[in-house]
C-alpha cells in the first residue's frame, strides 16, 4: 500500500510543490481546501486527476482549520502516515488588519490538528511550517537556539504553533517536527508577496498595463531561497527516525531594494523611474534583518540550497513575463534546467 500524506494549504505555493514531490514518490496525497464559490486550485490543476479515475492518487477534502470536527473527521477517515501542516493566514502585513483571524487559523489551527492527531492514536509523522518571522528583532544570524522576538500578529501566531508542536512532541511522544523556513520564493508565490509583486509589476510595466509599481519598506533585509528546495527538505525531515526542529535558509541576506534593483536591471528598466513608495504598505512594527544559520540542517539533512539570489530573480522575472504573454528576457528556464535536470531537486 502506498504511503498516505495529508497536506493543509495544498493550494498554496509550498503545498503545490509538495504534492508534486509526494506523487512522484508514489504517495497517495490528500489536501484540505476551503469551500468557496470560486475555484482556487490553479497551482495544482496540472496534477489533478478526476477521483473516479482508478489511477487517481490526489484527492481534495473540504475542511477548515477553524473547525475541530472537520479536522478530526478528515484524519479519522484518511488515516494518513504523514501530515504536512502548511495552511495558515500567511501574509504578514494582512495579519495586522486581521489579528484575531490570524490567531484562530494560524495558531489554534495547529492545536486542533495536533489534538485530533493525539486522539486518533495513530502513529503519524507531523510537520509544522514555522517561519523566520518568529525571530523578529533578534540579531542575525538566526538559528534553532536564537530567541523568538515576534513583531507581527502572524509571527506571534507562528511562535504559538511552534511551541505547541514541541509540547505535543515532548508531552505525548508524538513525531512532530518544526521547519523554521526563511523566505522561499518561486513563480507560484502569491501575487501580494513582495518578490512576486515586484516581478509581476515589471511584466505589467513592460506590457504597458501599468506605469508604476507601489511598494513599502525597501530597507528590510531577507534571506531568500527557492521554494521547491525547501519543500524537498520538509519531506526529508519526516523521513528521519526521530523528530527535530530545523532552520532552513541560504545564509545570505539582501534588501528589498536590492531585489528591486536586480529585477529592474535584468528587465532593462530604471527602477527609480518606475517605483513609488506608498506608506500603507509599511508595517506598524518591522523586522529589519533576517538571515539564517542553517548549520544544523546542513549537518543532519545534507541541506545545500543551490538556487541563489541573482538567479532566483531572473527565474521569477522570466516566469512573469511568460505569464503575461511576453517573451522571457533571458535564461531563467535554462538556469533551472541546468541546476535541477531531474526536476525534483536532488531528493532520492
Amino acid at each position: 500500500m502506498p504511503k498516505k500524506a495529508l497536506i493543509t494549504g495544498i493550494t498554496g505555493q509550498d503545498g503545490s510543490y509538495l504534492a508534486e514531490l509526494l506523487l512522484s514518490k508514489g504517495y497517495e496525497v490528500h489536501g484540505i481546501i476551503r469551500r468557496s464559490s470560486t475555484f482556487n486550485t490553479n497551482r495544482i490543476d496540472h496534477i489533478y486527476v478526476d477521483p473516479h479515475d482508478p489511477n487517481a492518487r490526489l484527492f481534495l477534502q473540504y475542511g477548515d482549520l477553524s473547525d475541530s470536527e472537520q479536522i478530526s473527521n478528515i484524519i479519522y477517515n484518511i488515516r494518513p502516515d504523514e501530515i504536512y501542516h502548511l495552511g495558515a493566514q500567511s501574509h504578514v502585513r494582512v495579519s495586522f488588519e486581521t489579528p484575531e483571524y490570524t490567531g484562530n487559523v494560524t495558531a489554534l489551527g495547529t492545536t486542533r490538528l495536533l489534538e485530533a492527531l493525539k486522539r486518533s492514536g495513530n502513529a503519524v509523522k507531523f510537520y509544522q511550517a514555522s517561519s523566520s518571522e518568529m525571530f523578529g528583532s533578534s540579531p542575525p544570524p538566526q538559528n534553532e537556539d536564537t530567541p523568538f522576538r515576534p513583531r507581527s500578529p502572524y509571527a506571534c501566531a507562528k511562535v504559538y504553533a511552534y511551541a505547541m508542536t514541541k509540547n505535543y512532541r515532548e508531552g505525548y511522544n508524538m513525531f512532530a517536527s518544526n521547519g523554521i523556513l526563511f523566505n522561499h520564493e518561486s513563480p507560484r508565490r502569491g501575487e501580494t508577496f513582495v518578490t512576486r509583486k515586484i516581478t509581476r509589476g515589471i511584466a505589467n510595466i513592460l506590457a504597458k498595463k501599468d506605469k508604476y509599481l507601489y511598494l513599502g519598506n525597501l530597507d528590510a533585509k531577507r534571506d531568500w531561497g527557492y521554494a521547491p528546495e525547501y519543500v524537498a527538505c520538509m519531506w526529508q525531515m519526516l523521513q528521519r527516525e526521530t523528530p527535530d526542529d530545523f532552520v532552513l535558509g541560504t545564509g545570505e541576506t539582501h534588501s528589498v531594494q536590492e531585489y528591486v534593483e536586480k529585477a529592474f536591471a535584468y528587465a532593462g528598466l530604471d527602477w527609480t523611474e518606475c517605483v513609488k513608495i506608498d506608506p500603507k504598505y509599511f508595517r506598524p512594527t518591522e523586522v529589519e534583518v533576517l538571515v539564517s544559520d542553517p548549520t544544523k540542517a546542513m549537518q543532519k539533512l545534507n541541506w545545500d540550497p543551490k538556487l541563489r539570489f541573482n538567479d532566483l530573480v531572473k527565474v521569477m522575472v522570466d516566469a512573469d513575463m511568460r505569464a503575461i504573454g511576453l517573451e522571457p528576457i533571458g535564461d531563467g528556464d535554462a538556469i533551472l534546467e541546468k541546476m535541477f535536470p531531474s526536476r525534483w531537486w536532488g531528493v532520492d
